[in-house]
């Protein structure tokens, strides 16, 4: 029988790696040997620290993630791996195969065939690995419909934030403003499209973004702001910065931390669309023609136009897999992209 190192959260910043069995695979199984996985530097950290609800289902939408995110628990949702023995009523065309699954951090593991895609050629297992991170960033482009001409601001630049940023540049937009903490995150939205990055730490952020926005015969804000730092202080700002009739996406997920809002002063009168958006489901006005099925084949195509690569800050065996989530968490203006090897 082959072994499987497997990566728990077992309490507050407390990680264990444990090696246990892992069976042949059933008549409609795959037995999958990991090459590589990703840390989410947002959910999966909020997990980490013990910030997420414990009671709530890790993902219903995920079959491999059953259960809670109640201690300990195994989780992740972003592997790439070789497909190396197929159960005898699976397809002997899948052996060998590179494939991409929404599986937690461990060595090996199984899996119906349902619930792999089959990496396409020219994309690379790191590469592999972004696709649920651009998967969301297609889903907020989607809901926050950029029209020709418009202004858009983006708060937080982290891994969520660069690559809406990246789709986001593609758009006919008239502005593209981001916002970050860290000058490399920064020099990353300019790389990645940004008209203009700023610092979101000095006292006239707000106020130098309405500066930069202000475009003749144009009202004054944005007109599409996504709040994606994982801040809810930033989230008073985003709404701050949306002109009158705006759109503030909330693509942050802040877990147990509150957010306080200020919907006094001009809020009262400014008609702005406040939005959760997320990538676990469609908006019910998209579900006519858009599936999860569409939405990752352009996933897909988006993540090949992507430079991912500049992304990646540092690489960990997953037998030390604490150190990547210690340096995401301690240092994040080192870290931005972590990724899990496998022997």
């Amino acid at each position: 029988m082959p072994s499987t190192q497997v990566v728990y959260f077992t309490g507050p910043r407390e990680l264990d790696v444990r090696t246990e069995g892992v069976s042949e695979p059933g008549p409609r199984e795959t037995l999958v040997r990991t090459t590589v996985s990703a840390i989410s530097p947002g959910t999966e950290l909020l997990v980490y620290r013990g910030d997420a609800p414990t009671d709530m289902a890790a993902d219903a939408n995920i079959d491999a993630l059953p259960g809670t995110l109640d201690f300990p628990l195994n989780y992740g949702y972003a592997t790439a791996g070789t497909v190396v023995a197929v159960g005898r009523e699976v397809s002997d065309d899948l052996l060998g195969e590179s494939v991409f699954a929404f599986q937690p951090h461990a060595s090996h593991f199984l899996a119906s065939p349902d619930d792999l895609l089959r990496i396409p050629d020219g994309c690379s297992p790191e590469e592999a690995v972004f696709l649920p991170n651009v998967e969301t960033a297609v889903n907020l482009v989607l809901d926050g419909a950029p029209r020709i001409g418009e202004q858009a601001v983006v708060f937080g630049q982290g891994l969520i934030g660069l690559l809406t940023t990246g789709l986001l540049s593609t758009t006919p937009l008239a502005d593209l403003v981001t916002l970050d903490c860290y000058p490399s995150r920064r020099e990353l939205a300019r790389e990645m499209g940004a008209n203009r990055c700023l610092d979101a730490t000095v006292e006239d952020a707000v106020e130098t973004v309405e500066s930069v926005l202000s475009r003749p015969n144009t009202p004054d804000g944005a007109d599409v702001t996504f709040e994606l730092s994982g801040d809810p202080d930033a989230l008073n700002d985003a709404i701050s910065v949306t002109g009158f009739d705006g759109r503030v996406l909330v693509g942050s997920w802040y877990g147990e931390k509150r957010a306080d809002l200020y919907l006094g002063g001009s809020f009262h009168r400014s008609r702005i669309d406040v939005s959760s958006t997320q990538v676990s489901t469609l908006a019910p006005e998209l579900r006519g023609r858009w599936s999860t099925e569409r939405r990752l084949a352009v996933a897909w195509r988006r993540l090949a136009d992507l430079d991912v690569g500049c992304l990646v800050t540092h690489r960990f065996p997953v037998e030390d897999a604490d150190e990547g989530y210690r340096l995401l968490d301690e240092h994040p203006e080192e870290a931005l992209a972590v990724l899990l090897t496998y022997d």
